[in-house]
């Protein structure tokens, strides 16, 4: 329920607000680096090694970036 809100309040943004092109931005980034985290930190288990920030960021694509921004709308 929470992200439903949130989703409502970037829409707004994004309308309203002169630089919520940009927030929104930040947002489909931050949504699809926490779960790009999450995979990481689970395939990291199975595997039992550790999880650095670059290995997270360097296996980021932009297709997932555009699968999340239409997600987020």
């Amino acid at each position: 329920m929470v992200w439903a809100w949130l989703r409502m309040v970037m829409m707004v943004a994004v309308v309203l607000l002169p630089g919520g092109f940009p927030l929104l931005l930040a947002y489909v980034s931050l949504r699809t680096l926490r779960n790009s985290w999450r995979r990481a930190q689970a395939e990291a288990l199975n595997g039992g090694r550790d999880v650095s920030f670059r290995d997270v960021v360097s296996t980021l694509h932009f297709k997932e970036l555009v699968r999340e921004a239409r997600a987020a709308l």
